[in-house]
């Protein structure tokens, strides 16, 4: 009875394996066959490539690419690539969920039988081996179901770079495709849009994101771009900033002041820390109420070194001036792993202007202004100009 019973639970499973293997949606891109031992092969219809051993599940790997014992198809479409392996990273994410809710049912952890390839494809004998397997609670058997499976879901997005473009947008005119531009440039025109925007990284991967939704997309509200998605962006930006400071704490940073005045008068800092990551900016601070020197420079760049750590700071950048000289001394004598360095283009600025002082420079400067207010006097001169035709002007410099 033993062994009947274990027959027929074997029959059992084979013919489950069987009818949920050719479920799989990469039958359909692989031809089934016997070698001359008679043993199983599978063909691919792309490349030709024989696969033995593995299963539906190193036809796979070689449909997608993915580098292991299994070559890859050079010849697969982009379309079949691409569905497969979000099959595959599907299928992934609900066996990983699988073996969590199972150590919480089992109080002797995980099955030993799983191996690595089993965690990548539901349809590995491992899973219905299992001596004891654990009762599933409902919402694994309901994870097991499958969803229906249309036309759309066997091709790529259409926005993506190298898919195939939908049979709507080949048939659509020139008249179709000048509406859609039109109605794009007369929101610039109404809104006073700088046209430069259309350049924006941002602005390609918006028009793709409401393409692929539906035309019956709805533009978002007042409310939920002022409070909601800036909330939501911000907390974007401060997750790249805390991902910074890991790199702050590996490899160490640089802090640069940079002080400038504004349209209105305005004496403002701004501070930014440097690491080969990328710069992030700080802070911006207004110093028009105070008093720039040494000491109170020195608690404004201690409150920034406080905060990104002082071990993590190396490297000090600040203008060549004489206050911020002074800050910097202080703070290298204060926390030892701060070096301090003055600013390239500040000295650059400075060397260009002593030799704008210069008499010679002073005069040749001089003629030059002369040159430049008798061509834009005199609009013939001014066309030719335009034209880049040569004007010899000797007659000014003598």
């Amino acid at each position: 009875m033993s062994s009947s019973g274990s027959c027929q639970q074997s029959t059992s499973m084979d013919v489950s394996q069987t009818f949920r293997g050719r479920n799989d949606i990469a039958w359909a891109h692989v031809n089934e066959g016997v070698d001359e031992n008679g043993k199983k092969i599978l063909t691919c219809l792309y490349c030709g490539k024989i696969l033995r051993g593995g299963g539906i599940y190193r036809v796979k790997l070689h449909l997608t690419g993915i580098k292991r014992e299994v070559g890859k198809c050079p010849k697969v479409p982009f379309d079949v690539k691409f569905k497969i392996r979000e099959a595959l990273n599907e299928i992934g994410a609900k066996n990983k969920q699988k073996v969590e809710l199972r150590k919480n049912v089992n109080p002797y952890g995980a099955s030993v039988q799983q191996f690595e390839g089993d965690m990548l494809d539901k349809d590995q004998e491992c899973e219905e081996v299992s001596p004891c397997p654990a009762p599933a609670p409902t919402s694994i058997a309901s994870s097991k179901r499958k969803k229906s499976i249309g036309i759309g879901d066997y091709f790529a997005p259409r926005t993506k770079a190298g898919c195939q473009p939908s049979i709507r947008s080949v048939l659509a005119g020139k008249e179709a495709k000048w509406r859609a531009d039109m109605t794009v440039a007369r929101l610039f025109y109404d809104s006073c849009i700088p046209t430069n925007v259309i350049n924006s990284i941002y602005f390609q991967p918006m028009v793709d994101a409401i393409a692929a939704i539906s035309p019956g997309y709805k533009i978002l509200t007042y409310h939920n771009l002022h409070v909601n998605l800036s909330r939501d962006a911000k907390k974007e930006v401060q997750l790249l900033v805390d991902s910074y400071k890991k790199t702050w704490e590996d490899v160490g940073c640089t802090l640069m002041a940079d002080g400038w005045t504004d349209n209105s008068h305005r004496s403002l800092i701004n501070f930014l820390v440097y690491c080969p990551k990328g710069p992030c900016f700080v802070k911006l601070m207004d110093a028009s109420d105070v008093v720039k020197d040494a000491a109170t420079l020195f608690d404004l760049f201690e409150e920034i070194a406080l905060w990104v750590g002082p071990n993590n700071i190396v490297h000090l950048v600040t203008d060549n001036g004489a206050n911020y000289k002074a800050t910097g001394r202080m703070l290298s004598e204060k926390y030892s792993s701060i070096t301090w360095s003055p600013c390239a283009a500040h000295c650059i600025n400075l060397m260009l202007k002593e030799m704008a002082e210069m008499s010679h420079i002073v005069n040749l400067s001089t003629r030059a202004s002369e040159v430049t207010k008798f061509v834009y006097n005199h609009s013939f001169v001014m066309a030719l100009l335009r034209k880049k035709q040569v004007i010899y002007l000797y007659f000014i410099c003598l």
